[in-house]
C-alpha cells in the first residue's frame, strides 16, 4: 500500500509546535539525529551508519518514481534495545523519512527519552489512546519518539523527517520531473 510521503511529512511537522529549547551539546539544533541517523543525510552516509551496527542497508527503487529509493535494515545492538527495524525513503539519494522501530523495555525507553530531552529540550508528551509521543521540530526537520505499551510489551519508534527534502521532491514532481 502506497502512502503520500508529503502528506506524512506535513502532518508530522504541523502536529506539534517546535520547542524553543536549543541543543545543550553545542551541535546545530536543526540537525535532529538519533543513534547516528538523521533525515537529510545521503544514502552513502546512512549506509556507513548501518554498517557500524554490523548490518547491511538493502535498497530498491520505487516503481512510481525512480528518484525514490526505499531501504531497510535489521539492526541488533544493545544501544537500540536489541533487534530493531530501520526503514527509510530517500529522494535523489537523500533521506526524507527514516523510521527505527522495535520492542524496548522500560529502561531502554526511558534512556531514549532522556537522551532526546537532554539534547533537544523538554516537550510535552502527547497521548492518543494507548500511544504516547514526543516530538521536536527544527527548521523544517522533525524527530518523533512514539511508544505504545501493550500488556508486558512496549513497542517504540523514532521517526526523522526532513521537510525540505520532501518539499523539493514534491516541487519537482509537480513540475513533471518525478512522473515518468
Amino acid at each position: 500500500m502506497m502512502f503520500d510521503l508529503r502528506a506524512l511529512a506535513l502532518a508530522a511537522l504541523l502536529a506539534v509546535p517546535s520547542s524553543p529549547a536549543s541543543s545543550r551539546d553545542g551541535q546545530d539544533p536543526a540537525a535532529l539525529e538519533f543513534q547516528g541517523f538523521r533525515a537529510g543525510a545521503r544514502l552513502d552516509e546512512l549506509s556507513a551508519v548501518v554498517s557500524g551496527f554490523a548490518a547491511r542497508l538493502r535498497c530498491e527503487r520505487a516503481r512510481a518514481d525512480r528518484r525514490v529509493t526505499e531501504c531497510r535494515a535489521r539492526l541488533d545492538r544493545p544501544e537500540l534495545g536489541g533487534a530493531t527495524d530501520l526503514w527509510l525513503s530517500a529522494m535523489d539519494s537523500v533521506a526524507g523519512v527514516i523510521t527505527i522501530s522495535g520492542p524496548v523495555d522500560a529502561e531502554r525507553l526511558d534512556r531514549w527519552r532522556q537522551t532526546l530531552v537532554q539534547r533537544y529540550g523538554r516537550v510535552d508528551t502527547r497521548v492518543q489512546g494507548p500511544q504516547r509521543a514526543m516530538q521536536w521540530v527544527r527548521r523544517g526537520r522533525m524527530l518523533r519518539l512514539t511508544w505504545r505499551v501493550d500488556g508486558a510489551h512496549t513497542m517504540a519508534s523514532v521517526s526523522l523527517v526532513d521537510g525540505r527534502v520532501l518539499d523539493a521532491w514534491g516541487q519537482s514532481a509537480r513540475d513533471g520531473a518525478g512522473m515518468r
